[in-house]
C-alpha cells in the first residue's frame, strides 16, 4: 500500500515469520502475551489461524524514515466471523439480504480470544500518537484497495476506541466479567470482602471439591508435562466439538506455546487418584491473567468454578496480579467476585446507506449494554462500603 507520508511507510506482510520477534514486541509491549509474536506466531504457524482455516494474514507493518520498524498490527482478511467473538453475523445477513457481499472483510485482532488489549501496536516515542493514526487510517485504506465490506477492529482499550471513533469509526461496546484485586493478601482476605452468604456458599463450594477427593493445582512453565498438555488437548477438543463442531485450535498450538511462551502459560489441573480429570488454561500478562480455554473428562460439583474462578483469583493474590480476565456470559460469575464491565471495538463500513443503519443499531445497543452492566452490578457480592450487604 502507499506511503503514509514522507516520514513513514506502511506495509502488508502475509506472516508473522515476515517481521522479527524483537521488531514487533518492540511495539506490542510486554503487558498482554495476545498480541505478542509468540502467540500470534504459534497461531499461525500450527495451522490453527491461516488462510486455509479462513484467516489470512494481512499485518501492517510501519517503518520510520531510517527503515526502523515503529508500529503494527495484527490483521486478517476473513471469509466468515468465527472465532472473532464480537458478533456480526446479523449485519452479514442483513447485508445479504439487501444483496450485498458481507465477505471478505478485515478483522483487526487475536485470532479466538476474546481478551481487551492494544491493537494498534506503537512503539513509546514522540509520534506514537501520529503513528497510532496512520495505523487506523491504513486499515480502511486497506480495505478500500482489497474491496472488502467493512473493517473490525475488536477487544481495543477505551483510549484507542474513542480515538478511532473520533476518526470515524463506528463505536461498538460489549461487555465482559472481571476480578479486581483490591489489595488482598489471600483467599480469605477476599472473601472477607463478600457479603456473608456468597462467603459462605464458596466455602461450600470449595469444600466439596476437595471431599470428592479432587485436588487442583496451578502450574506454569517447566511445571507442565506433555501429559499435562495431552490430557488438556482431550478436554479442549471435546469441550469445542460440543460447543462448535470442530476444534479451533489444534494440538501443535499447545505445543507450540508450551516451547515459545511457558513463562506466561498457567495451566490449572485437577486430578482424581492418578487421573487427569479437568484443566483451565490461562495466560499471564504483566498484572492480568487472562481465563481462556476449560474442559474436563467427568463431573464433579463445583470444579468449574474452582478451576476456572477460585484458582485463578488465589493465584492472582499470590503473584500480585492486579486482575482477572473470565471472557463473557455467565452470569454466575458475578456471585463469585467477578464484575460486568465494557468492552470495546470499532468498525469501517464501506456502503454509506449500510453504514448509517449499523450507526443507528449501536447507538441503541450502546446503551443498553450500559444499562445491563448497571442492572447486573447491583448484584455485587460484595459488601458495601458502610458494611452492609450488596
Amino acid at each position: 500500500m502507499p506511503d503514509s507520508d514522507d516520514q513513514i511507510t506502511i506495509r502488508t506482510i502475509q506472516r508473522m515469520a515476515d517481521v522479527s520477534a524483537a521488531d514487533w514486541d518492540a511495539c506490542a509491549g510486554a503487558d498482554n502475551p495476545f498480541v505478542g509474536h509468540a502467540f500470534l506466531s504459534a497461531l499461525e504457524e500450527s495451522g490453527s489461524a491461516d488462510a486455509e482455516a479462513g484467516w489470512l494474514p494481512q499485518h501492517l507493518i510501519v517503518r520510520d524514515a531510517a527503515g526502523g520498524i515503529v508500529g503494527c498490527a495484527p490483521l486478517y482478511v476473513k471469509s466468515h466471523s468465527y472465532g472473532e467473538y464480537v458478533f456480526d453475523h446479523g449485519w452479514a445477513d442483513a447485508w445479504e439480504r439487501a444483496g450485498g457481499e458481507y465477505y471478505p472483510k478485515l478483522l483487526c485482532g487475536v485470532p479466538f480470544s476474546p481478551v481487551p488489549g492494544p491493537r494498534l501496536l506503537v512503539r513509546p516515542g514522540p509520534d506514537a500518537a501520529r503513528i497510532e493514526r496512520a495505523l487506523g487510517a491504513a486499515m480502511v485504506e486497506v480495505g478500500r484497495q482489497i474491496g472488502v465490506s467493512s473493517v473490525h477492529i475488536n477487544f481495543l482499550p477505551e483510549d484507542q476506541w474513542r480515538r478511532l471513533g473520533e476518526m470515524g469509526l463506528l463505536q461498538r461496546t460489549g461487555q465482559q466479567f472481571h476480578w479486581e484485586n483490591r489489595g488482598y493478601e489471600s483467599f480469605d482476605g477476599f472473601l472477607e470482602s463478600l457479603n456473608s452468604r456468597k462467603r459462605k456458599a464458596i466455602r461450600k463450594e470449595r469444600r466439596e471439591v476437595v471431599d470428592a477427593g479432587v485436588t487442583v493445582r496451578a502450574l506454569s512453565g517447566g511445571e507442565i508435562e506433555k501429559r499435562h498438555w495431552d490430557a488438556f488437548w482431550h478436554f479442549y477438543r471435546n469441550t469445542s466439538d460440543r460447543k462448535w463442531g470442530q476444534a479451533y485450535l489444534t494440538r501443535d498450538f499447545f505445543t507450540r506455546i508450551s516451547e515459545t511462551m511457558a513463562d506466561k502459560v498457567v495451566l490449572v489441573v485437577a486430578e482424581a487418584g492418578n487421573q487427569i480429570v479437568a484443566g483451565a488454561l490461562n495466560l499471564r500478562g504483566t498484572d492480568t491473567l487472562y481465563g481462556r480455554n476449560w474442559g474436563c473428562s467427568a463431573h464433579y460439583p463445583f470444579l468449574h468454578f474452582e478451576a476456572c474462578y477460585y484458582q485463578a483469583i488465589d493465584y492472582a493474590i499470590r503473584h500480585g496480579l492486579k486482575r482477572v480476565e473470565a471472557g463473557a456470559q455467565g452470569q454466575h460469575k458475578i456471585q463469585r467476585g467477578y464484575l460486568p464491565v465494557p468492552t470495546y471495538s470499532a468498525h469501517w463500513i464501506e456502503d454509506a446507506r449500510f453504514r448509517r443503519a449499523v450507526a443507528d443499531f449501536l447507538e441503541r445497543e450502546r446503551a443498553a449494554v450500559a444499562a445491563g452492566i448497571e442492572e447486573l452490578t447491583e448484584f455485587s457480592p460484595f459488601r458495601r462500603e458502610d458494611g452492609s450487604a450488596g
